[in-house]
């Protein structure tokens, strides 16, 4: 790929996979567009013409792995695939006010949603946990900013697991939270790189 190059991994059924999320992302407002990808990507986990690029499958031993496989020229959309190796997660974060769409194509996530309670007027935040599920292969959910705070874990001592992330923009950055004292959390600007796919 140039170094000029939008993101774009060749796979088994990308030309499918692309055109699909494309005619979702014209479905309306916020609501509407990731109501349409929730279904979209729950199809494409499904579809045996589609199979995600071989390398997204190969956990990294010191983080998940964050392997941006597409970004639409057009819509500006970015689809990243994350690896997630035996008891790899994040912290509680947000997406910086960037609507997402998650689906797992592989293995089992744990994810935990939180509730923002208050602020202290400053890098200080109470959170409380609001649920959490499990989800396993070709299940997917959204998130829409002001309630895009959550946790993912992969709570398996011994398998991998992959997920698809659709997000409205390029995510770069991000909001995480510390644990501090009981509900109160610390707000930390982080810096979101990507891992080589091909």
């Amino acid at each position: 790929m140039k170094p000029d190059a939008l993101p774009d991994i060749a796979f088994p059924g990308h030309d499918k996979f692309v055109s699909a999320i494309d005619q979702a992302i014209g479905a309306g407002d916020e609501h509407a567009i990731t109501a349409a990808l929730r279904n979209t990507l729950c199809r494409m986990i499904r579809d045996r013409d589609v199979s995600l690029p071989t390398c997204v499958f190969d956990p990294i031993d010191d983080h998940y792995a964050r392997r941006e496989i597409y970004r639409s020229a057009e819509h500006g959309y970015s689809v990243v695939a994350m690896t997630w190796g035996p008891g790899q997660g994040t912290p509680v974060h947000d997406h910086c006010g960037l609507w997402c769409v998650e689906g797992v194509w592989d293995g089992e996530l744990e994810i935990t949603q939180y509730e923002l309670l208050e602020t202290d007027g400053g890098e200080r935040v109470r959170f409380r946990a609001a649920g959490g599920m499990v989800a396993g292969p070709g299940s997917a959910g959204s998130l829409i900013p002001p309630h895009e705070c959550h946790a993912i874990r992969n709570t398996s001592d011994d398998e991998v697991a992959v997920s698809v992330h659709i997000y409205k923009a390029p995510m770069e950055e991000c909001s995480m939270f510390v644990p501090q004292d009981g509900e109160w959390f610390v707000r930390a600007a982080k810096c979101l790189e990507t891992d080589g796919a091909n």
